[in-house]
Parts: C-alpha cells; sequence; structure tokens
C-alpha cells in the first residue's frame, strides 16, 4: 500500500486554520507591555509569519489558490478585530499608542501578505511544484 500526499483541499484547510490561530495570537499580543512600555511583537509576529505561511502553503501543496488562503484568512480575522461588537468591545483599537501600534500592525502585515501572494502569482507555472514523496513507496523500510 503506497502513501499518498494529501490532497489540496485538506492543505488548504490547514492553511486557514494555522492562518486564523497565528492572526488571532497576533491581535492579543497587540497590548503587550513590558515594565510598561508597548512591545509591538505583533508587528514583527505579521511581517515575518504571513509569507512565510503563504510560502511554505505553497510548497507543501504545489497550488497557488491554497497558497493564497492564509493571507485572506489573517485579513478576514484582522478585520473582524477592529468591528466594535454590541457589547462595545473591540480588539483593535484606533487610539493612543496602541492605536497607532494596531495601524501599522494592519499595515504592514497586509503590505507583508500582499507582496508574498503577488509573488507567488507571478511565479511560472513551471516552477510551483510539489516536493517528491520519499521512501519506496512500498510502506516498509528498506
Amino acid at each position: 500500500m503506497s502513501r499518498r500526499r494529501p490532497p489540496a483541499v485538506a492543505w488548504g484547510v490547514l492553511a486557514v486554520v494555522v492562518a486564523a490561530w497565528l492572526a488571532l495570537v497576533e491581535v492579543f499580543w497587540l497590548p503587550l507591555r513590558v515594565g510598561g512600555v508597548l512591545v509591538p511583537v505583533s508587528v514583527a509576529a505579521a511581517v515575518i509569519g504571513n509569507p512565510l505561511l503563504v510560502f511554505a502553503a505553497l510548497r507543501v501543496s504545489g497550488s497557488r489558490v491554497v497558497a493564497a488562503l492564509p493571507a485572506v484568512t489573517w485579513l478576514v480575522v484582522v478585520v473582524a478585530a477592529m468591528m466594535r461588537r454590541p457589547e462595545g468591545d473591540v480588539l483593535i483599537v484606533s487610539g493612543g499608542s496602541l492605536g497607532t501600534v494596531g495601524l501599522v500592525f494592519v499595515m504592514l502585515g497586509v503590505l507583508a501578505a500582499a507582496l508574498a501572494v503577488g509573488q507567488v502569482l507571478g511565479t511560472p507555472r513551471r516552477e510551483v511544484r510539489r516536493p517528491a514523496p520519499t521512501g519506496s513507496g512500498t510502506g516498509g523500510a528498506r
């Protein structure tokens, strides 16, 4: 019995779940303070994490559509965090120093994701390949 790689749909679901988790963690890290000083860890995580997820999704799935899913998911979660709930709660505020960090987080996160997706979509089709499977395919160690 040979082992088959998961289909692009499975990779797409995994990419969406990981991107949503990363976006939520980044949003909740926005008000992080150390010794009373605001530390913009979320900005660094978004600028590094968004392209990393896009390129990783392309590498494992071989699909440009799957590669774009993390960027879209991140944006949906962040936009939802900016909306005021009926109770009056909002996660990404718009005032003060926290509002400035939130704005930089959204702008740089979207920019990093957009550049990564643009690079993926601009990749010639022949260069988008799934990695070759490893092993003999028989299921036994040799």
